[in-house]
């Protein structure tokens, strides 16, 4: 390991690491920030697809982890600092005392996202999903029960968002994805590929404990509150999750879950 102790929370070569919060807000040109051993443990994994460019830890933290950062290349500097300095860094109390910067993977095409895909294949995409947490949440899901990627309209927020990754358990950094999309074309991309494609929406007739399983599937998920605009809708197969109690519909990233369980259980 290249291991650097910090002293001088203004030291320049930490400034990737500097103000997190702000920088959460402005973007990091292809780069992210995680935090956490559960990320960390990810980021270092055989599944991963992104590389790590460097460490900040604090100092206590740096024997438990020698292994794990063993996994980077030997030239991935490793910076060390007390707690007060680690916190003045941040911008706040960082009282997991580990971040890792790391390069995103590069952007594919939706076409390159589903050609190597099998005739099985699930995939979640995503329409107008602003909420970090409901992000993480999706992704989580999307890990959890085996997708094969995740598609992310242009309304989508970023999934390397700090709080996105760590809610998703790091899957965020493990999952295919396309992003970036048209909601429109999208669907359009994903029927000529072969998928069928299903609509999650609360109006629509067809409870989705019905919909028999198999081939190529695509879930389609709204934003909360609004839903999916009829422009989508209409090009799906619209399904809903039935419910009782007066509520019409559940947060997005829980009828994620329930949609994957239901299309990727295979008894």
């Amino acid at each position: 390991m290249a291991l650097i102790r910090i002293n001088d929370p203004d030291d320049p070569r930490i400034g990737g690491f500097r103000d997190i919060r702000e920088r959460d807000l402005t973007g990091r040109q292809g780069l992210f920030v995680a935090e956490g051993e559960v990320v960390l443990n990810v980021l270092m994994s055989d599944r991963s697809l992104c590389r790590p460019i460097a460490f900040l830890l604090d100092e206590k933290r740096l024997e438990g982890l020698s292994a794990v950062l063993g996994r980077a290349a030997d030239d991935t500097p490793v910076y060390v600092a007390s707690q007060s300095v680690l916190d003045s860094i941040a911008g706040f109390h960082l009282h997991r005392g580990i971040l890792a910067l790391g390069e995103k993977p590069p952007v594919r095409s939706l076409e390159a996202c589903l050609a190597e895909m099998g005739s099985e294949a699930v995939v979640v995409a995503a329409c107008g999903t602003g909420n970090h947490d409901n992000m993480g949440g999706i992704f989580r899901n999307a890990a959890a029960f085996g997708a094969d990627a995740v598609l992310l309209d242009s309304q989508c927020c970023d999934p390397f968002y700090r709080k996105a990754i760590r809610v998703s358990v790091g899957a965020v950094l493990r999952t295919p994805m396309a992003t970036g999309l048209d909601a429109v074309t999208m669907v359009e991309g994903l029927k000529a590929a072969g998928f069928e494609v299903f609509a999650l929406t609360p109006g629509a007739s067809e409870p989705l404990d019905r919909v028999p399983r198999g081939g190529r599937v695509a879930i389609v998920l709204g934003p909360e509150g609004p839903g999916l605009v009829p422009a989508v809708i209409q090009r799906c197969r619209p399904v809903r999750i039935p419910m009782s109690g007066g509520f019409d519909s559940l947060n997005v990233s829980v009828a994620s879950g329930i949609a994957l369980h239901h299309f990727t259980r295979r008894v």
